[in-house]
């Protein structure tokens, strides 16, 4: 649990990317020939079947159950943020109200 696992590419590509790109000043040198051969067995990789998951297959009833289930989701979720938006709006006026009230206090004790 603790060890990390390294995951294997089910279906390898072949493809041999270097780390190191050439720049454009540098050389490359062809090699000619062939490679020399070796004494090792080599014998190709057994082919791997796929592995299907199953298809989610839902009945009417399951299909139905599913949407009302969003429905009622997108409700609660559409309601939720109604009431913060309006908490927001009330809260916003009853401050402006307060300033307007201070105001008109503050002015009428400069008047006198």
């Amino acid at each position: 649990m603790i060890r990390p696992k390294i995951p294997v590419n089910p279906l390898p590509t072949g493809l041999l990317i270097p780390l190191d790109q050439p720049t454009a000043n540098t050389t490359v040198e062809s090699h000619h020939g062939t490679a020399p051969a070796c004494g090792c067995d080599h014998s190709p990789a057994p082919a791997q079947s796929r592995i299907q998951m199953p298809a989610v297959r839902l009945t009417p009833a399951g299909l139905v159950a599913v949407v009302a289930g969003g429905a009622g989701l997108v409700l609660v979720v559409g309601a939720v943020l109604v009431s913060m938006l309006l908490a927001v709006a009330i809260t916003g006026v009853s401050v402006a109200v307060c300033a307007v009230v201070l105001r008109s206090l503050l002015n009428q004790h400069h008047h006198r």
